[in-house]
C-alpha cells in the first residue's frame, strides 16, 4: 500500500502521456481526413466541459472556495493559454509536419517550464546542491535525446509487425518541404510556450483556489466558448468544417479528445499540488517514445536506430530529473515534519504551563545538539 501511494504521481503522469499519444495519432488521422484544428479544439473542450462539470458541481459543492473577480480573470487567461492558443498552434503545426515530429519538438516543454518556474519562484534551484544539478542536467539530456530521435535517422529496424505494410496517411521527414517544416516548427514552439505559461499560471491559481475539479470545469467551459468564437472568426463563411457528426475518425477525435482533456487537466491540477510544475512537464519526452512505438503499430511507421538511441537518452534524462525531484521532495517533507514537530512541542509546553526559561544546563545541551548540524553545513 505504501509503494502504491508513492507511485500514484508517477502512474498518473504516465497514464496522461499514453492518452495524449493516442490522441495525437487520432487527431493526425482526423486532420488528414479534413478536420479543422480550430473545430477539433473547440468541440473537444465542449465535450470535456459536459463530462467534468457535473462532478465539479456535486463533489466540491461544500469545499469550493469563494470566487473573486481577480481569480476569475486569471482563469479566463488560463483557458486562453491552453487549450485555445496552445492546442491550435500544436495541431496546426502537426498539419504541416507529422505526429512524431510534433511530439518530438514538444520536448522543449520541460526546459521552458523549468526556466519559467525558476524565474517565478516555483522551482528552487541551488547550483551547489546535487539534486538541482541533476534536474538541470537531466532536462538538457532529455531534450538532447529528443533531438537525436528527431534528426538522427540511422539504419532501418525491421519489425515483424511492419513488414509488408505501408503507412496510413504517413509523411516521412524527407517528404516535408523546408517551408512547411519551418512553419510547423515555429507553431509548435509557440504552442509549447503557451503550454508552459498555462502550467505556471495554474500553479499560482491553485494556491488561492485549491479546487481541481471546479478549476478544470471552468477551464473547459471557457475554452470551449473562446474556441468556438475563434473558429467562427477564422473560418467565417465555411460551414463545412462543422460537419463532423458522421461516425468516423473525426467524431472519434472530438469525443476522445474531450475525455482526455477533462481527465488530464484534473490530473495536472492534482499533480501540481503534489509535486510542482516541473514534475508534470518532465515526463513530456516519454510521450514521444510512446508515439514512436504506437505509430509503428497503428500507422505502420518505420523505426530507425537513431530513434531508439534517442529514446534511450530520453529515459536517462528522465531518471536524472526524477532522482533530483525525489531527493528534493524527501528533503522538503522531512523539513516540514521537523518544523511541525517543533511547533507541536511548543504548543504542548504552553498548554502545560511550561513557560519557564531553560536552565543553563539545558541551554548547553541544546547548543551541543545544534552545533554538529551547523558544522556539517
Amino acid at each position: 500500500m505504501r509503494f502504491f501511494n508513492k507511485s500514484k504521481p508517477y502512474l498518473a503522469v504516465i497514464f496522461m502521456q499514453i492518452t495524449y499519444a493516442f490522441m495525437s495519432i487520432i487527431a493526425k488521422r482526423a486532420m488528414t481526413d479534413g478536420l479543422s484544428p480550430l473545430v477539433l479544439v473547440a468541440l473537444r473542450m465542449l465535450v470535456a466541459a459536459i463530462l467534468i462539470s457535473p462532478f465539479a458541481i456535486v463533489l466540491e459543492r461544500n469545499t469550493r472556495p469563494k470566487m473573486t473577480f481577480p481569480i476569475f480573470a486569471k482563469i479566463v487567461l488560463l483557458s486562453l493559454f491552453e487549450p485555445v492558443l496552445s492546442q491550435n498552434l500544436y495541431y496546426t503545426g502537426m498539419k504541416y509536419t507529422t505526429a512524431t515530429y510534433t511530439v518530438a519538438m514538444c520536448n522543449i516543454l520541460p526546459a521552458m517550464a523549468f526556466i519559467m518556474a525558476w524565474i517565478f519562484g516555483l522551482e528552487i534551484v541551488k547550483i551547489s546542491k546535487v539534486h538541482s544539478q541533476a534536474k538541470i542536467l537531466g532536462t538538457i539530456v532529455a531534450v538532447g535525446g529528443a533531438m537525436i530521435m528527431t534528426f538522427v535517422k540511422g539504419s532501418l529496424l525491421e519489425l515483424p509487425w511492419t513488414n509488408g505494410r505501408t503507412g496510413v496517411h504517413n509523411k516521412s521527414g524527407s517528404d516535408m518541404q523546408d517551408t512547411d517544416l519551418i512553419k510547423g516548427a515555429v507553431m509548435i514552439i509557440a504552442g509549447c510556450f503557451f503550454w508552459s505559461c498555462f502550467i505556471i499560471l495554474q500553479a499560482f491559481i491553485l494556491k488561492s483556489y485549491p479546487s481541481e475539479l471546479t478549476l478544470t470545469a471552468l477551464v473547459c467551459t471557457l475554452s470551449s466558448m473562446e474556441g468556438v468564437i475563434l473558429a467562427f472568426a477564422v473560418e467565417r463563411g465555411n460551414t463545412k468544417i462543422w460537419s463532423i457528426f458522421n461516425p468516423d475518425v473525426k467524431l472519434l477525435a472530438v469525443i476522445y479528445g474531450g475525455m482526455v482533456s477533462c481527465t488530464a487537466y484534473f490530473m495536472m491540477g492534482w499533480l501540481m499540488k503534489k509535486r510542482g510544475p516541473v514534475f508534470v512537464s518532465s515526463f513530456n519526452p516519454l510521450g514521444m517514445v510512446i508515439i514512436a512505438v504506437l505509430s509503428s503499430f497503428l500507422l505502420a511507421e518505420k523505426l530507425f536506430l537513431g530513434r531508439v538511441i534517442g529514446a534511450t537518452v530520453i529515459v536517462i534524462g528522465l531518471y536524472m530529473i526524477l532522482w533530483g525531484k525525489s531527493k528534493e521532495y524527501r528533503r522538503s517533507k522531512s523539513q516540514n515534519c521537523e518544523d511541525a514537530g517543533a511547533q507541536n512541542g511548543q504548543q504542548m509546553g504552553i498548554m502545560n504551563g511550561d513557560t519557564e526559561t531553560p536552565s543553563h544546563e539545558s541551554a548547553v545541551t541544546v547548543d551541543n545538539r545544534q552545533r554538529p548540524e551547523e558544522d556539517s553545513i
